[in-house]
């Protein structure tokens, strides 16, 4: 049976893409992984990608490595690539490698200013950075496409500047959800796919908290663990604004973690305090999430997520 929701049709978990607006998902496109999630970059100093099954629980294998060694940053995900963008001391690199097969990355453009921390978000087309920081805390979108290689360019503003936010995506809004300006921020920030626009305050979480990670249903957007010290599960839906409510727990506090989302669980991987583990949550129901694999690096904090 098809469902409507904000004006697009989701049929049997595909996403089909609505009239008009050249930024909307393609109809082959869903954020949700179904074979893999990946987890790049981090600290300590390390350029590892590392992969790990969405079909069974099981331990990441290292299948490549980011053209250079890099943490603070954060991961979009296309049909066919997963991407780094960003990163310490100020990097505005974005880096590509193919989901098709086990390889390295390859340098495929800057975003508009170089940022660490920022928060990801993808559409069907387009890959996006929010936040972050360098000089000082951030405000910008930036929008990358998917369909070529190329820089990416300013689309609009957060309502606040924070870093170390985390981003989530339905079909058709991004979002980025806590973060720090000063103080940790507990506001939800929604910003459309269709056109370039700036981002509206949509909710809040049950928390003011950073270095947090975000993981996205078709029909909800989630925010695992983060500082002060966390192992919250936070969930506010896609269908209408709103503030988010506590629907479990990871296995522990944990921030500075990456997120991964599969067509039926959220993923939390890695983070700081030292740990390599591999939580999930079930999407279907409000529940507690369970450790089932580690990453191939102990202490895995500050990375970025991605899945396929």
């Amino acid at each position: 049976m098809a469902m409507q929701i904000s004006g697009v049709t989701i049929q049997g978990g595909m996403n089909i893409q609505p009239a008009g607006g050249s930024s909307s998902p393609s109809p082959s496109y869903s954020f949700q992984g179904s074979n893999y999630g990946y987890t790049s970059g981090g600290q300590p100093g390390t350029n590892v990608i590392d992969k790990f099954s969405l079909v069974s629980d099981g331990n990441a294998t290292d299948v490549g490595d980011l053209t250079s060694t890099r943490w603070a940053v954060t991961g979009q995900s296309s049909s066919d690539s997963g991407y780094t963008s960003g990163g310490q001391s100020a990097d505005n690199t974005i880096d590509k490698f193919p989901f098709s097969s086990d390889a390295n990355a390859t340098d495929v453009g800057d975003l508009t200013i170089g940022r660490q921390q920022p928060a990801g978000q993808s559409s069907g087309l387009s890959g996006y950075s929010s936040g972050g920081t360098a000089s000082g805390e951030s405000t910008v979108i930036d929008k990358f496409p998917f369909s070529s290689d190329a820089n990416a360019t300013d689309v609009g503003d957060l309502t606040q500047a924070r870093y170390s936010a985390a981003g989530q995506s339905s079909v058709v809004s991004g979002y980025t959800s806590g973060g720090y300006f000063n103080l940790p921020v507990d506001t939800v920030d929604k910003f459309p796919f269709s056109t370039n626009a700036n981002a509206t305050d949509v909710g809040d979480l049950t928390q003011a908290v950073y270095f947090v990670s975000g993981q996205s249903s078709d029909v909800s957007g989630y925010r695992s663990g983060g500082y002060p010290a966390t192992n919250t599960i936070d969930k506010f839906t896609f269908a209408s604004d709103g503030n988010a409510t506590d629907v479990g727990d990871l296995t522990m506090e944990r921030r500075m973690a990456a997120g991964q989302s599969s067509t039926a669980s959220g993923y939390t991987s890695g983070g700081y305090p030292a740990t390599n583990t591999i939580d999930k949550f079930p999407f279907a129901s409000d529940a507690n999430a369970t450790d089932v694999g580690d990453l191939t690096i102990s202490n895995h904090r500050n990375a970025a997520g991605q899945q396929y």
